[in-house]
């Protein structure tokens, strides 16, 4: 193999916006990422549901008047 062609391997500090420090090791010595597995919702089990001017509401609202009472449109096709 050929000599002082890889990148050196050093400690290296990876920080998450949420203040999470993580000590790996890499071929940079810092590294700062927006999201981590101790803020990630998957991971933390905590949903964030954001609701931009109130669209799940308005989703709701639609929906629930649709389905309450009466018939559904869509009538069910038999294709035999």
């Amino acid at each position: 193999m050929k000599k002082d062609i890889h990148p050196k391997y050093v400690d290296c500090m990876v920080t998450c916006s949420c203040g999470n420090i993580v000590k790996t090791r890499s071929t940079k010595p810092k590294i700062s990422v927006e999201i981590c597995s101790a803020c990630h919702p998957f991971f933390s089990g905590k949903q964030k549901m954001i609701d931009t001017a109130g669209r799940v509401e308005k989703y709701r609202r639609r929906y629930s008047k649709k389905n309450q009472g009466g018939k559904n449109r869509r009538t069910k096709l038999n294709f035999e």
